[in-house]
This record gives C-alpha cells, sequence and structure tokens, in this order.
C-alpha cells in the first residue's frame, strides 16, 4: 500500500460517520410514491410519473395506497420496496453522489395498457445497474435522493471505497516491437 492510500485509511479509520454506527444497515426499507395525471397523448387518458421515495420502519408488504387526490391528480404511495447496496458497486455510487445532482432510481414493469400505473420493483442508487435495465427497455425514473437515504449511501461508500485515480496506458509503438526471429526454419525450405 502505497502512503497515500494508507493515510486515506487513517482518516476514514477515524472519522466518525454522523447519524450512524459503526455497523452501517445492510438494507433501507422505502415506499414510492406515484402520481397519476390526465394525459395530453391521444391515445392515453393518464400519465405516471415516480415523484418521490420515502424512508419506512421495518419490512411490509407490496401495497398501493392512494394518499392524496386533487381534482384529476393523484399520488400513490407503493410500499414493500427497499434498497441494499452492494461493494461491487461503490464506485458507480461515488461517482452518483458526486454528480452535480444525485439521483434515486426507480424501476418499473411496464403495464399492459398505457392507463395502468407502472409497478416499480427496484430501487437503486447506482448508475450501472439501472443502465442495465434501461437496454431492457424497463421503465426508469429518477427522483431526489432523501436526506437520510443520501447518508447512508455515503456512509457505505466512505467505509467501503477508495477513489483511486485512473491513468491513460501509454500506447506502444507496434513497429518497434521485437520482431520474432523466422530464422528457425518457419516453414520454409
Amino acid at each position: 500500500m502505497g502512503p497515500c492510500l494508507t493515510a486515506q485509511l487513517i482518516i476514514m479509520e477515524k472519522m466518525e460517520l454522523e447519524g450512524f454506527d459503526r455497523e452501517l444497515p445492510e438494507r433501507m426499507n422505502l415506499a414510492v410514491i406515484m402520481e397519476k395525471q390526465p394525459s395530453s397523448h391521444p391515445w392515453a387518458d393518464f400519465r405516471y410519473d415516480a415523484i418521490g421515495v420515502v424512508m419506512r420502519d421495518g419490512d411490509e408488504e407490496k401495497t398501493v395506497t392512494r394518499i392524496y387526490q386533487d381534482g384529476d391528480i393523484e399520488h400513490f404511495l407503493v410500499t414493500g420496496l427497499g434498497l441494499q447496496l452492494h461493494l461491487d458497486e461503490c464506485e458507480s455510487y461515488y461517482h452518483n453522489l458526486m454528480s452535480p445532482e444525485p439521483g434515486c432510481f426507480i424501476v418499473a414493469d411496464q403495464p399492459d395498457s398505457s392507463d395502468q400505473m407502472p409497478q416499480p420493483y427496484l430501487v437503486s442508487l447506482s448508475f450501472d445497474e439501472v443502465h442495465a435495465y434501461l437496454e431492457g427497455d424497463e421503465l426508469i425514473y429518477s427522483v431526489e435522493i432523501p436526506a437520510e437515504l443520501y447518508q447512508w449511501a455515503e456512509a457505505y461508500v466512505l467505509t467501503h471505497y477508495v477513489a483511486i485515480k485512473k491513468t491513460k496506458r501509454k500506447l506502444k509503438n507496434w513497429r518497434e516491437t521485437e520482431k520474432p526471429d523466422t530464422s528457425t526454419g518457419g516453414g520454409q525450405t
């Protein structure tokens, strides 16, 4: 280990992570708020959008409950979701948290009809994970990260990830590399 990495690890050991004990929770229970509003599209009466994520206590079964209605606009709380962070995604979490507008990503099933509500089934903070779902034509929503969820993810990244500056490989001139020895016969008679 180099001196810079050792110094970073010592600083991280001394740092106290506000709001969390040394034992970070492995999973956060969440609910997604979905909004239903009239659509201006001629083939759909309504459109749905995820507008937020809220922290929840305890494990819950998946339920959908209307929590707000004002005319044609309705909000639904979709419970029973959770977020678990993984070591192999730390770099993606780091880049998300360091971006100008960190996002919390919600992946939902495409409904059979345009008037049905998409059903969220995954919440992630990883750009890479969500990009894989995007390539599979899943619905992806991006919402603001709640402060408590941001702090938990930040503590996780500080505990498990050390950013290492990537360096560009220096290209080798292939013409100047050693040429194989062809004097041993190599198929010539």
